[in-house]
């Protein structure tokens, strides 16, 4: 059998992970079942992961990676901070509504892992990258249309990523088409205001 090495089985182990976990739940996704998914091995797996955290991890970024790539260049090149927003948004919503296993499989994941103490780690990194991207996405933005923000370019990150991942589970959940175009206008619009500083915050109780 010819031999092959760790750069090319990764991507090959990745998809087997995907493929079975979308199937049958994170819960099933052992590094033995993996490797029976590909007919390798289990020590192939931990030759090239190390570690079942690190192959969750690898598995995480490979569907966020494919998520943002399908949203890449959502807006024109002169199109404003506002209109930007909104296309980045519809593109990112668009995969929600054509491939919810995907969403599904991130968010039984993060469950998973909140659980799961040796995984917590694996999250922690993972909703940093998402975070860190999305955050370069609205500095970017901004800079290009000379829009100045009012907010961290992070604190409006994270403020987009919480309403869309909340629309996202409503909508694996409990789907209502009229009601989610309604609220993914309202979290655009939020977005915007909070960036241009027109969202008036309001003060909360100390306790």
């Amino acid at each position: 059998m010819a031999h092959v090495s760790a750069a090319e089985r990764r991507p090959q182990l990745i998809k087997a992970a995907i493929d079975l976990m979308t199937r049958e739940g994170v819960a099933a996704g052992s590094t033995r079942a993996i490797a029976a998914e590909l007919g390798v091995a289990q020590a192939t797996v931990h030759y090239t992961f190390g570690t079942k955290e690190d192959l969750y991890l690898a598995v995480m970024e490979q569907l966020t990676h494919d998520l943002i790539a399908q949203v890449e260049g959502a807006a024109q090149a002169d199109a404003g901070f506002e209109e930007t927003v909104a296309a980045f948004a519809v593109a990112l919503w668009r995969t929600v509504r054509e491939q919810p296993t995907t969403h599904q499989l991130l968010t039984e994941l993060s469950m998973f892992a909140l659980r799961t103490p040796r995984l917590q780690k694996t999250l922690e990194s993972h909703h940093r990258e998402v975070t860190a991207v999305t955050t370069t996405l609205v500095t970017e933005t901004a800079e290009r249309t000379g829009h100045q923000l009012a907010q961290p370019a992070q604190t409006i990150a994270r403020f987009f990523l919480a309403g869309f991942d909340g629309l996202a589970e409503q909508h694996l959940s409990l789907p209502d088409e009229e009601a989610e175009l309604t609220c993914l206008q309202a979290l655009v619009s939020a977005v915007v205001a909070l960036a241009g500083g027109r969202l008036e915050l309001v003060t909360l109780p100390t306790s």
